[in-house]
């Protein structure tokens, strides 16, 4: 078996990679933000290589994949683990979940924490057809690792840029994948394979904040189409009122636009989310589902509240509708209602298993209309300028 290194050549969707004892993390944001920016949570979720690939040439008929995760854990909770999903020539040929690496558990009930650590995870591709194929492996968007080494019994060399135009996308936990099932199932995977487009993912779990580091990380990033969903995390955190909530954004779009002035923009709203359509955040864990496996949702604001300024998901729509309109000067901006990729009825037929994220088929529901709706001959990102670099 040849042993290769893992460099930055064959990885796509990440901003860098921090060397480490082991090998190499994925980061998807760059260094500037994680020591710029020191939020705990943002940190957690960047480092989860959510739309993150290595992808390689070989003709190997066996490959191992050596990797080390390290994950965050609910004492009681039952969360699945994170898993690399091998397509081989565009095919999915194997699904494997990790398991070994690091665990900081919690206790919801006490708060107190347990660090233990473990041993490394090697994914075997095995049985592979003789000849040259592209091997493309999603790393899990729910886990961070290290990757560690590429065993193979051929070469393994880095696949040739890809000439398919470059999707960024921005958005909360539920573009991050929370609840999918695997990282090629999560929504915006699930888009940018039926649109035939890379894709870069900068949905973070709980931090989609209209925060403007993020939006110079856009600003800077290669694209050729890029969109923005806004709103589920400014509302459960009950973050801002309508009066610093619109500026903020026209701020976000405006930095993006610094570096981006006529790739297409997709402004795109909150999906369906019964707890805080009219009832403001703060959003917590409903106490009376603490010790069982599914944690629910709930939101402790007081409906009517909207009256004061607060920000539910109702106001989050009209608002951003009404900001893209009153931009009419930028051609290339667009909304897209998030209730037009999953809304009341939708929420009927496949309800949030936690209140708040979609499950795995709720996930599919929402990749393919956005792709429908989005990379339509006819759709904002139906003609775009000429493919950046991925």
């Amino acid at each position: 078996m040849i042993t290769t290194p893992v460099r930055a050549e064959f990885v796509r969707g990440a901003a860098e990679l921090e060397p480490t004892d082991r090998g190499m993390r994925p980061h998807r944001l760059p260094g500037w933000v994680q020591s710029g920016y020191a939020d705990a949570q943002l940190a957690s979720m960047e480092v989860q290589p959510s739309g993150v690939r290595v992808v390689f040439r070989t003709r190997a008929t066996r490959v191992e994949v050596e990797t080390h995760p390290s994950r965050v854990a609910f004492r009681g909770v039952d969360r699945p683990r994170g898993r690399l999903d091998v397509f081989v020539d565009g095919e999915l040929r194997m699904r494997d979940e990790v398991d070994g690496g690091d665990v900081t558990e919690f206790d919801l009930q006490t708060g107190a924490s347990e660090f233990r650590t473990g041993r490394s995870h090697v994914t075997t591709i095995d049985g592979l057809p003789s000849g040259e194929k592209r091997i493309e492996i999603w790393l899990p968007h729910n886990e961070a690792l290290e990757l560690i080494a590429l065993r193979a019994d051929a070469e393994v060399v880095a696949d040739a840029p890809s000439d398919r135009p470059l999707w960024l996308h921005h958005g909360s936990s539920i573009s991050q994948g929370s609840n999918a099932a695997a990282p090629s199932e999560i929504w915006p995977a699930i888009a940018a394979r039926r649109a035939g487009v890379e894709l870069r993912n900068l949905g973070f779990g709980g931090s989609a904040l209209v925060d403007p580091f993020v939006a110079r990380v856009i600003r800077d990033a290669p694209a050729d189409v890029i969109s923005v969903k806004l709103g589920i995390n400014v509302v459960n955190l009950d973050a801002m009122r309508v009066r610093a909530f619109v500026p903020a954004v026209q701020g976000f779009l405006d930095t993006i636009r610094d570096g981006h002035p006529h790739t297409p923009l997709l402004l795109v709203s909150p999906i369906f989310c019964g707890i805080h359509e009219h009832t403001p955040g703060p959003g917590a864990i409903d106490p009376a589902s603490i010790g069982t496996s599914q944690v629910r949702f709930t939101a402790t604001g007081e409906p009517g509240d909207e009256a004061q300024g607060r920000l539910t998901l109702s106001v989050i729509r009209r608002e951003l509708r009404s900001l893209v309109e009153r931009r009419a000067g930028d051609p290339n901006l667009h909304y897209l209602d998030g209730t037009e990729l999953f809304g009341e009825e939708d929420a009927a037929a496949a309800p949030l298993p936690d209140g708040l994220h979609p499950s795995t088929e709720a996930h599919r529901l929402i990749g393919e209309r956005f792709a429908d709706l989005a990379f339509a001959p006819t759709g904002p990102f139906g003609v775009s300028p000429s493919p950046a670099v991925a």
